[in-house]
């Protein structure tokens, strides 16, 4: 007789969770109890209660004990109540219960009203209704739906247990009374799976076993779902409820589920009964042994089963389904029966979901790809995601890195926040491959580059040639200039023929100027660079611009005690002699000229391969005086004139008067 067991029946993971932590609490001895029966088996109920954890059905009979949550959880009016009476409380709400919960409390906080969509008197819709802080409304079929007032705004959620396809039927006829109507998918993945499981061996079988406790509604639901495509359906709480002809040949194929409140032991025995043990080792053992089995870390493939806002879940030949939040979704528009790639990251999210990520999969090639380059000392592209203490949080390629403060530049970084959102070049410097940590280096990055640029402008670089550069910085001694990668230094006394103070007389920091190289020293890294030496030679047209016998101006630049060098131009310096110094004979240069006077001197010789200009402040006085002399000369001769005029104007007026 050929039997199958679905691979979601029993337990769910919120009941176990809850008859595992009862049985604890048995075994510790503390008085305990649970609020109403732990679950919707007599067999479970029975047995916690002959080992010291009955139910009581208020909190006023639970008498200072321990008090154990069942998994349908309750109105917070029932935990102020238990508390009032002095009793702890162990919470075994199921996690999809408790999700419910939250759902309910935070979209009703403003008064919105709640549509619980659910069975009124199950103990998880009552809990439920005690966290709303707005009107409640109960509905279990669309005709309900279709009464309830026309709204504003409402929101919607389910019952756990409730078969989807009554919530999706319900909540159509809601779109149509409620203008904003906020929908919250909230049943289990856990029921969907086992009744679209039950409905699909059902019809294939001759005759189904529905194993369960008859006032559990998820059970009833099952057997329901069952009944109605095979119609030899019978719903047992226990193996000795099946009838003895129940099965009428060797071959007839009889499917076996099992609802979420019923234990291990029950559904065991069951099928031991209806397997001919003596030719067939049929145990619970052998029905987990073959399942699929998976593990963390594995990629599989599965079919989309269920899409909701948040996430999608994803047959994958496992006893539960796995779910993919949106956020690790990587492929677009996924729908129903949907083949799709992902990794497993949990086989158990502690709610009994198997947690699946598409994400992961781009990620674990991302890091692949990371570690190629680092083997192979590439650079990596990497974005300042979030500035932290020591160092700086970066988005390489896809994968989270660090980058400490002493590694984001060659100088000390005060501000680390400056990188934030900015793209970089890194290089990766430490791995964890197990923990997939990397820690990266933009200063190795700039300094490699910096020493590669700096080889390949050596090799361009020699003594003599000219070359075009951009001045970086200037000190007293000298000014900076980059010469294509590395930087050479044009000395103060190269930056100009003449006598400076400062190189900021002849250059500025971003000047682009052209170099001649004097010096090269490899070993050093020194480079000497000139910028005067392409500028014209002052005494090469020394004689062309000074001629012997002109008078010119000049700055006193230096005293020394037998004359005062003048600077012609930058560069160019000519000697008046002490005894030219003045037009008298001084005994002294400091008491005819200081230096930084402008003074007016005479040419006397210009002598370029020598180097020597002689020059003359006498003579320039002497002549420039000789010359004001036969000026005045020729005024006076003008004004004896003019008195001669005058007085013959004058004799001939009186002998006028007298004719």
């Amino acid at each position: 007789m050929p039997i199958e067991v679905a691979a979601h029946a029993g337990f769910c993971m919120g009941v176990r969770r809850a008859v595992e932590a009862a049985m604890k609490v048995a075994a510790s001895n503390v008085p305990s109890c649970t609020l109403g029966e732990l679950i919707h088996n007599p067999t479970v109920v029975d047995m916690l209660r002959s080992r010291g954890v009955p139910p009581v059905s208020a909190p006023e009979e639970a008498q200072g004990r321990q008090v154990l949550i069942r998994s349908h959880g309750v109105a917070p009016q029932v935990l102020e109540a238990l508390e009032g009476a002095g009793c702890s409380v162990l919470d075994l709400t199921c996690p999809f219960v408790d999700k419910l919960h939250r759902i309910v409390a935070e979209g009703t906080a403003d008064g919105t009203p709640v549509i619980m969509v659910g069975e009124r008197e199950h103990p998880e819709v009552r809990g439920t209704c005690g966290w709303a802080k707005g009107p409640v409304y109960v509905v279990a079929t669309p005709e309900e739906a279709a009464v309830l007032p026309e709204m504003n705004k409402a929101v919607a959620a389910a019952q756990t247990t409730f078969p989807p396809e009554r919530w999706a039927s319900i909540t159509a006829v809601l779109e149509t009374k409620v203008r904003d109507l906020r929908k919250h998918n909230t049943i289990c993945n856990a029921t969907a799976v086992r009744q679209r499981e039950a409905k699909e061996l059902a019809s294939r079988a001759d005759a189904m076993i529905v194993i369960g406790g008859r006032t559990s509604a998820n059970t009833q639901k099952l057997y329901a779902a069952c009944k109605a495509l095979c119609p030899r359906t019978i719903l047992v709480e226990r193996a000795a409820e099946i009838p003895p002809a129940f099965a009428n040949t060797n071959s007839e194929f009889i499917g076996i589920t099992a609802g979420a409140s019923t234990p291990d032991g029950s559904l065991e025995e069951v099928v031991t009964q209806m397997t001919d043990i003596q030719s067939t080792d049929f145990t619970m053992d052998a029905v987990v042994a073959s399942m699929t089995r998976i593990r963390a870390g594995q990629t599989v493939t599965g079919k989309v089963v269920q899409i909701t806002e948040d996430e999608v879940c994803v047959n994958i030949g496992y006893k539960a389904d796995g779910i993919i939040k949106r956020s690790d979704l990587t492929q677009e528009d996924v729908k129903l029966d949907d083949e799709i790639e992902a990794e497993i990251v949990k086989v158990n999210d502690g709610e009994g979901n198997v947690v699946l990520s598409q994400r992961n999969i781009v990620n674990r090639k991302a890091w692949e790809a990371l570690m190629a380059k680092y083997e192979a000392g590439e650079y990596v592209q990497g974005a300042g995601k979030e500035a932290v203490k020591g160092g700086l949080i970066c988005d390489v390629e896809g994968v989270r890195a660090f980058v400490p403060a002493s590694q984001l530049a060659q100088h000390y970084v005060e501000k680390i926040a400056d990188f934030v959102g900015k793209d970089m070049k890194l290089k990766i410097i430490e791995v964890d491959k197990q923990k997939k940590r990397i820690v990266a280096s933009r200063k190795q990055v700039i300094a490699e580059e910096t020493a590669a640029r700096e080889e390949e402008a050596w090799g361009r670089l020699e003594e003599g040639i000219i070359i075009h550069g951009i001045v970086r910085r200037l000190s007293p001694f000298g000014a900076f200039v980059d010469v294509g990668g590395v930087d050479g230094l044009i000395h103060i006394t190269d930056l100009s023929w003449g006598r400076i103070s400062h190189p900021s007389e002849v250059v500025k920091p971003n000047q682009e100027v052209d170099v001649k190289i004097l010096s090269l020293d490899r070993e050093r890294k020194r480079i000497q660079l000139g910028y005067k030496q392409l500028q014209a030679r002052p005494w090469d047209n020394a004689s062309e611009r000074y001629p012997e016998g002109s008078i010119v101006e000049g700055k006193v630049v230096r005293i020394t005690d037998f004359g005062a060098f003048v600077e012609l131009q930058p560069g160019l310096d000519g000697l008046v002699h002490i005894s030219q110094c003045a037009p008298n004979r001084v005994n002294k240069v400091e008491d005819a000229v200081q230096v930084g006077q402008v003074v007016r001197v005479k040419v006397l010789s210009v002598d370029t391969e020598k180097k020597r200009i002689s020059l003359s402040i006498r003579q320039a006085v002497e002549e420039e005086f000789s010359f004001e002399d036969a000026e005045v000369m020729d005024d006076m001769e003008a004004v004896v004139v003019d008195v001669e005029a005058v007085a013959e104007a004058e004799a001939a007026a009186a002998e006028t008067v007298e004719e």
